[in-house]
C-alpha cells in the first residue's frame, strides 16, 4: 500500500534528525505548498475509480509536505496533566496555511459522506496506534511519526469541513475498542473540531456555526456523558479526573458560545435526534443535584451549565409525534426519580413531572399506570399541581379534551385512594393527602363535579327529611 511505501522511505532520514522543536517552529520549516492544486487535479485523474486512494493518496500528499515536521503532534493527548482544551482544539490547522485548508476542503466534498465516514475511523485507528506502548524502546512510534502527522492533519479537515461525519460515526465511538482512559482526549479533540468555526477560513464561517454548536453538543450529551456518569460512580483518580474535566470543558466551550442559546434551544433536532436525549437528561439531573454527602468539585460546574442544557433539552415543537414520544419518556422517570430520599433531585424531579403533564396530556394515561409504584412521587406531584397557578392551570384547562383526560385521572387516583385508605396501613395519611389534593383540583378545574356532588348531597337531605316527615303523619 502506498501509505507504507512512504512510512518506510522516511525511516532512514528520520534517525538523523535534530531534538524535537516546539510546534510553532516545527510548523515554521513546512516546504511551500504551491503545488497542491495540481496534485489533487492529477490524484484525481490517475485514480478516477478508486476514491478510496484518492483520500489515501491524499495523506501521502500531507507526509511528504510534513516531512521536516519533527514534532509529535500526538504527544498533547498523552500529557500529564493533560492540557486544556482551548489549547488543544486548533491544532493541527493552526498551524496549515488558510489557502491550504481551503483548497483541501473543496476538494474533500466530491467525496460522499459514506466514504469519508470510513476515513474519519480508519483514521482514528491509526492515530490510536501511536498512542500504544512502543514496540521496541519506543522506535516504532518514532518511525512513523510523519504519517500519524499527514493523518492528523487530514482528518482535522474532514471533521471540521463536515461535521455530520461525526453523527454517523457516534455509534462506533461507542466500542469497548474506543474506550479508555488513554482514548479520551483523542475522541474529545475530534468532538471539539466539529463545533469550532475555523478560525482563518472564509468560505464557511457564517453557514457552519449552527450546524458545528448543533453536531458537537449532540456529540457530548450522546458519547460523553454517558462517560462522565459512569466514572462519578467509581473512586476518584488522578486518570478519571482528568478526562471527567476534558469532557466538562467541552460542554463549556459549547455554550459559552454567545449565539449558543439561540442555536441549541431553536435546533434541538439533529438527524432525526434531540441534541440532549430523555436519557441524557436523566444523566445530567442526577449529576447537577447529588445528595449532599457526594457533592464533587464538578457538581457546581455542572450546576452552571445545569440551567441552558435543561432548556435545550425541554424545548419542544407542541404537538409533534416525537415531543409526545420525548414526555412521556421524561415524565416515566421524573416520577420515579421524584420519590427518592434526595430532597433536592426529588423537588426538581417533581417539577419535571408536572411540566411533562401540562406538555403532554396523554402522560395522566400513564401516571395511573404508575402510580401504585410511585405513591410518594405521586403525592408530591399533586401538591406541586395543587400549589402551582398560572401557565400550569392554563395549560391543562386548554381544551375540554385535556380537562376530560386530567378529570379521569384524577377520578381513578382518588378511587385508588379510597382503596388504599379503606385497606389502612402505615402511609395511609399519605393517601389522604392525596385525596386531597385531588379534590382541590377537581374543585379547581372541574367546578361543575362539586356542584353535582354539592345538589347530590342536598337532594339526599331533603329526601331523608321528607322520609321523616312522612313517617311522623
Amino acid at each position: 500500500m502506498s501509505v507504507e511505501k512512504s512510512r518506510k522511505k522516511g525511516q532512514t532520514s528520520e534517525k538523523l534528525m535534530d531534538p524535537m522543536e516546539s510546534l510553532p517552529e516545527a510548523a515554521a520549516q513546512i516546504d511551500l505548498w504551491d503545488d497542491l492544486a495540481a496534485s489533487l487535479v492529477k490524484i484525481s485523474k490517475s485514480h478516477a475509480f478508486v476514491p478510496e486512494e484518492q483520500l489515501l493518496k491524499f495523506v501521502d500528499y500531507l507526509e511528504r509536505k510534513l516531512s521536516s515536521v519533527q514534532y509529535l503532534w500526538l504527544d498533547m493527548f498523552k500529557g500529564s496533566p493533560c492540557p486544556k482544551l482551548i489549547d488543544m482544539i486548533d491544532v493541527p490547522l493552526s498551524h496549515i496555511p488558510v489557502s491550504v485548508y481551503d483548497t483541501s476542503v473543496e476538494w474533500l466534498d466530491k467525496f460522499s459522506i459514506g466514504l469519508l465516514c470510513a476515513f474519519v475511523v480508519w483514521s482514528l485507528n491509526r492515530l490510536l496506534t501511536i498512542l500504544e506502548p512502543p514496540q521496541q524502546g519506543g522506535h516504532q512510534r518514532r518511525t512513523t511519526s510523519k504519517f500519524h502527522v499527514a493523518v492528523f492533519v487530514a482528518l482535522a479537515m474532514v471533521l471540521r469541513n463536515e461535521p455530520n461525519t461525526l453523527v454517523i460515526v457516534l455509534p462506533t465511538l461507542k466500542e469497548d475498542e474506543y474506550q479508555g482512559h488513554d482514548k479520551l482526549p483523542i475522541l474529545v479533540w475530534m468532538m471539539a473540531q466539529v463545533h469550532v468555526i475555523f478560525f482563518n477560513s472564509t468560505v464557511k464561517c457564517g453557514q457552519a456555526s449552527q450546524g458545528d454548536l448543533s453536531v458537537g453538543l449532540y456529540s457530548w450529551s450522546c458519547n460523553l456523558l454517558p462517560v462522565f456518569y459512569q466514572e462519578n460512580l467509581l473512586p476518584v483518580s488522578r486518570s478519571n479526573s482528568q478526562s471527567m474535566d476534558l469532557i466538562l470543558q467541552l460542554a463549556e466551550m459549547i455554550l459559552s458560545n454567545l449565539d449558543a442559546r439561540t442555536i441549541l434551544v431553536n435546533g434541538t433536532v439533529i438527524d432525526k435526534q434531540r441534541l440532549i436525549s430523555p436519557y441524557a437528561f436523566e444523566l445530567l439531573m442526577r449529576l447537577t443535584f447529588p445528595a449532599s454527602s457526594e457533592r464533587v468539585k464538578a457538581t457546581e460546574r455542572f450546576e452552571a451549565i445545569y440551567p441552558l442544557l435543561k432548556e435545550v433539552a425541554l424545548a419542544c415543537e407542541p404537538g409533534s409525534e416525537l415531543m409526545k414520544q420525548v414526555t412521556q419518556q421524561i415524565f416515566h422517570y421524573s416520577l420515579i426519580i421524584a420519590g427518592r430520599r434526595n430532597l433536592v433531585l426529588a423537588k426538581e424531579a417533581t417539577a419535571i413531572a408536572v411540566w411533562s403533564l401540562t406538555e403532554n396530556v396523554d402522560c395522566c394515561k400513564q401516571w395511573e399506570k404508575l402510580y401504585w409504584e410511585n405513591k410518594e412521587a405521586s403525592v408530591a406531584v399533586l401538591k406541586k399541581l395543587v400549589d402551582e397557578r398560572g401557565d400550569i392551570s392554563i395549560k391543562l384547562a386548554s381544551s375540554p379534551s385535556h380537562k376530560f383526560t386530567l378529570n379521569q385521572t384524577m377520578e381513578s387516583i382518588r378511587l385508588k385512594n379510597e382503596k388504599a385508605i379503606t385497606e389502612g396501613g402505615t402511609i395511609g395519611s399519605r393517601y389522604k393527602e392525596a385525596d386531597k389534593s385531588c379534590k382541590v383540583m377537581s374543585g379547581r378545574f372541574f367546578p361543575e363535579n362539586a356542584c353535582l356532588k354539592g345538589t347530590a348531597i342536598i337532594t339526599a337531605v331533603v329526601l331523608a327529611a321528607v322520609a321523616v316527615l312522612a313517617s311522623n303523619l
